[in-house]
């Protein structure tokens, strides 16, 4: 007897369809910064799989050839992602077993595998995860703001005017706050933070993992002072508080 599974499909119909399609789609938690940071599980994950797709086969590579891991790699962004999910499917179709990682850090979080997923979704493939690195939470639980409730907002908006936007929307918002940024940007993200949120506890995180690891803590002012200072280098966690009761 084979399990049905119900899908959803983007034609609005309820399908029923089979889970025993050979093909097997891993999604690959990888080191953020420190190539010992992989669980021996996604070590084995990688070693199996038939293809290994990623954002940057260069950055990739560094970590396999530590493992001493050799397989075919495809690179998978956001340019050239819907070519490569046509692609991939063909290959679960087929029987391969296919290890989906980021640059760093687990995969679908601010990065295009979350397209590939809904589509494996579609199709009825099945899908499994090796937990492991996550920025998000590393920044997190090194802040000392509250983590019982937290919401993540990625990178804001590079434009002005949908940035204001976005914040304006953050400022009544109860819960812990994290943003990604980058070392370009994170002054003037600071600047705008105390304009229209006001003063708060701030945190942030850089480097994580890596040698010169840093999390400095205070208020919003307290970090653009030191920002002003000293030339920011990284990439960058933000862990705001979120608005008091």
């Amino acid at each position: 007897m084979h399990l049905k599974i119900w899908v959803f499909t983007k034609t609005t119909e309820w399908k029923s369809m089979k889970n025993n399609l050979q093909g097997k789609l891993y999604l690959v938690s990888t080191p953020i910064g420190n190539l010992n940071d992989i669980t021996m599980r996604a070590i084995e994950v990688l070693r199996s799989s038939d293809i290994i797709a990623c954002e940057d086969t260069r950055r990739t590579l560094k970590l396999l050839k530590k493992y001493n891991i050799k397989k075919p790699l495809e690179s998978y962004h956001d340019h050239n992602k819907e070519k490569k999910t046509s692609y991939l499917l063909k290959l679960l179709e087929k029987g391969k077993m296919i290890a989906l990682v980021a640059d760093s850090g687990t995969p679908c979080i601010s990065d295009p595998g979350f397209y590939l997923v809904r589509k494996a979704i579609e199709r009825g493939y099945n899908i499994s995860t090796t937990p492991g690195s996550s920025s998000i939470l590393s920044a997190l639980i090194l802040s000392g703001l509250p983590t019982d409730r937290f919401v993540f907002e990625g990178f804001l908006p590079r434009k002005k005017g949908k940035r204001s936007s976005r914040i304006n929307l953050m400022k009544e918002e109860k819960r812990t706050i994290i943003i990604f940024e980058s070392p370009f940007r994170v002054l003037s993200l600071l600047k705008e933070l105390k304009k229209i949120i006001g003063e708060r506890k701030i945190s942030i995180s850089r480097e994580l993992t890596k040698v010169y690891e840093e999390t400095l803590r205070g208020n919003i002012t307290d970090l653009i002072t030191h920002f002003e200072d000293k030339k920011p280098k990284g990439e960058f966690v933000i862990v705001l508080a979120g608005k008091k009761e």
